[in-house]
């Protein structure tokens, strides 16, 4: 990291915004380019779960390579100035990589959804069989990461 007063150590810390903050953008290799999808999440034990559909183009490249890079921002602000060159911004990031397993059995798929569903304010939660079974969930296990800071928190 070039700035590296502006690095968030603090594991602690780190965990607390991953926590805290709702999309995670995965990105995801596509030949040339990367593709890249914004997705809610959750966390528990150093992995991030995402839900989605059965089939599609992001699980077609996950299916070739699982190997993924993630960026989770919290709390981001626009600082103006009325000097243009003195214009900022507020925020606090988290950027990493991993690999993600496709989760297909159905009772840890409702544990991967349990971790969603907690990372949003919601326990105790009950599925239906039938809706589980028609959605896979990911599972992205954080193999690095960093976390940085602008402004004052």
């Amino acid at each position: 990291m070039r700035r590296k007063e502006k690095e968030i150590k603090d594991t602690k810390e780190i965990e607390n915004i991953i926590k805290s903050s709702q999309i995670c953008r995965i990105a995801i290799s596509d030949e040339e380019f990367p593709y890249i999808v914004p997705m809610n999440y959750g966390y528990n034990n150093n992995s991030l779960y995402f839900h989605c559909a059965l089939n599609g183009r992001k699980i077609d490249l996950l299916r070739r390579n699982n190997k993924v890079g993630f960026e989770i921002e919290q709390h981001h602000k626009i600082i103006k100035d009325d000097v243009s060159c003195n214009w900022t911004t507020k925020y606090r990031s988290i950027i990493g990589h991993g690999i993600m397993e496709i989760i297909e059995d159905l009772e840890q798929k409702k544990d991967g959804l349990d971790i969603l569903m907690q990372q949003h304010g919601k326990e105790d939660n009950i599925y239906n069989d039938k809706a589980v079974s028609k959605v896979l969930i990911l599972k992205l296990s954080i193999k690095s990461i960093s976390a940085k800071q602008s402004g004052d928190y």
